[in-house]
């Protein structure tokens, strides 16, 4: 015998029934993420190097709750946007910054910012650091640079959760080199000494830790002062040189302020100005910090196939004063150097490792006669283009630091 129930009561069931479907859907966890993009099986255009590096980077990322929240059901307050802090990516082996790696930067952001709907996602800088829980470290490295082979690169992004310390996903693209210009930007040209100091080398590592793997503790930790860097060499490229000194003279001013960078952005914005004699206090330190972590190098350009300077005036003119503070600080220091020469990738390899010997051995007897303490303390070697950093051999820009003077600490 059928049961009959009242009508009102078959309306109330239905209402609860339809409650409870929908009650269930939202604590149903949300569908599993897609699987991420196939490897490209040879290399991407480099716009398409990006897409794919930026799109592999969000497939992983949506594994973790943040990238994938629950529905906001009986909620009446959305879920508060998050904020993801870029810093400028930077090439792999030199730790510059290049016309190709801004490039690389305007797409990250736009990409990234279409892909992360529920994060802000910005350039690093004083005002967003300390409001960001992720940081996104990128570098664009040439591949088999050293060997002259540098028709590939590499695209390497990170996404790393900053309070934890962890890489939480990472991604690579190799793309072709058309279209990538290597040429510094004019912080990086303009500097007289190589940049890649062990903050550089940190963000270089985290951008290429694995997913699961500690982010560089060294880098993370100096967050803060990166995005006054990265603020003052925006400024110092757009030509705003007093406001980029008062923001490098602020990130000298603290503890973690002695690097490479800051003291190289001192050096110019004084020498912009016009501020001789600051620029000279700046390069000493240049030099001095150089020389007690073992990391100096610095752009004396010759000209091609010649033992002498380049003659722009805007180039070389302040090579004299640079000696001669090397000369000075390295009297006062007491240690010995190796001085170490190289060469772009142009001509025989013969012919170079000569060439890069007597630039060598020109720069040596430049510093004993400016500095005649450190006469016999002094050992010229020459590397040719074994050890390039870019590989280019265009000779112009784009490989100047191919062509530097290394100054190596060693036992006397």
């Amino acid at each position: 015998m059928p049961l009959n129930v009242p009508r009102n009561m078959t309306s109330g069931l239905s209402a609860a029934s339809l409650i409870a479907a929908i009650l269930l859907g939202a604590c149903a966890a949300p569908p599993p993420p897609p699987e991420r993009p196939p490897a490209p099986s040879s290399e991407l255009a480099f716009d398409a190097g990006v897409d794919y590096a930026i799109d592999d980077l969000l497939v992983q990322a949506r594994r973790l709750p943040a990238f994938n929240p629950a529905p906001g059901l009986l909620k009446k307050e959305e879920v508060p946007r998050g904020v993801i802090a870029v810093d400028p990516a930077i090439d792999g082996n030199t730790g510059q910054q290049t016309i190709a790696s801004k490039t690389l930067d305007s797409r990250l952001l736009q990409r990234a910012s279409e892909k992360f709907a529920q994060f802000d996602v910005v350039p690093v800088s004083s005002s967003t650091v300390g409001k960001a829980q992720f940081v996104l470290a990128g570098t664009l490295t040439p591949i088999d640079a050293s060997k002259g082979a540098a028709g590939t690169f590499r695209i390497s992004l990170s996404l790393t959760d900053i309070k934890t310390g962890f890489v939480v996903a990472q991604s690579a693209a190799r793309v072709r080199s058309e279209g990538v210009d290597t040429t510094p930007t004019a912080f990086y040209r303009d500097s007289p000494s190589l940049t890649k100091d062990r903050v550089v080398e940190g963000q270089i590592k985290t951008a290429q830790t694995p997913a699961g793997g500690a982010a560089d503790e060294f880098y993370m930790s100096r967050l803060p002062i990166n995005a006054l860097i990265s603020e003052a060499s925006k400024l110092y490229e757009a030509g705003n040189y007093a406001e980029a000194l008062r923001y490098y003279e602020t990130a000298a001013g603290r503890p973690e302020g002695q690097q490479l960078r800051v003291l190289n952005g001192l050096y110019l914005a004084n020498s912009q100005l016009g501020r001789t004699d600051e620029a000279e206090k700046a390069f000493a330190k240049i030099v001095a910090l150089g020389l007690a972590t073992n990391s100096l190098s610095v752009k004396f350009l010759f000209r091609p196939g010649s033992l002498d300077f380049l003659a722009d005036p805007k180039v070389s003119g302040p090579y004299n004063m640079w000696l001669r503070l090397v000369a000075r600080e390295l009297a006062a220091s007491k240690t010995c150097l190796n001085i170490v020469g190289h060469t772009s990738r142009t001509g025989a390899e013969q012919y170079n490792d000569k060439l890069s010997m007597q630039r060598a051995v020109t720069i040596q007897r430049k510093i004993e006669a400016l500095g005649p303490e450190t006469a016999g303390r002094l050992v010229p070697a020459g590397m040719g283009y074994r050890e390039n950093l870019v590989g280019s051999g265009t000779d112009d820009l784009r490989d100047a630091l191919d062509r530097r003077v290394e100054f190596k600490v060693r036992n006397c």
